[in-house]
């Protein structure tokens, strides 16, 4: 069993910055890819970001480009997400999870999940 936990997530002002972090209790840490995903009320889940173990590929979807950065510390088994420019839209709750194998587009290799953080931003 893989346990992730997020945190940084709060209550911002547009235009402001937020840094996610996730940790994990798994002793291979680096053997998974990780990724950000993000669901807002009424809304389906989305991926926001991804990192493959070794961190050398990154993804982000569309509305994060230039505003968010991924990024790992495998010697402290962390992700963090760093949040930029933050809009209204950008509020949802965060989730980090954890894949056997890099991917962006099948949400089902994401085995581990944290319990989410709320993000929210304020117009």
């Amino acid at each position: 069993q893989v346990q992730l936990v997020e945190s940084g997530g709060g209550l911002v002002q547009a235009g402001g910055s937020l840094r996610l972090s996730c940790t994990a209790s798994e002793r291979t840490f680096s053997n998974y890819a990780m990724g950000w995903f993000r669901q807002a009320p009424g809304k389906e889940r989305v991926i926001v970001s991804a990192i493959s173990g070794s961190g050398g590929i990154k993804y982000y979807a569309d509305s994060v480009k230039g505003r968010f950065t991924i990024s790992r510390d495998n010697a402290k088994k962390t992700v963090y997400l760093q949040m930029n420019s933050l809009k209204p839209e950008d509020t949802s709750i965060y989730y980090c999870a954890a894949a056997a194998r890099f991917t962006t587009t099948t949400t089902s290799l994401y085995s581990y999940w944290g319990r989410g953080t709320q993000v929210t931003v304020s117009s």
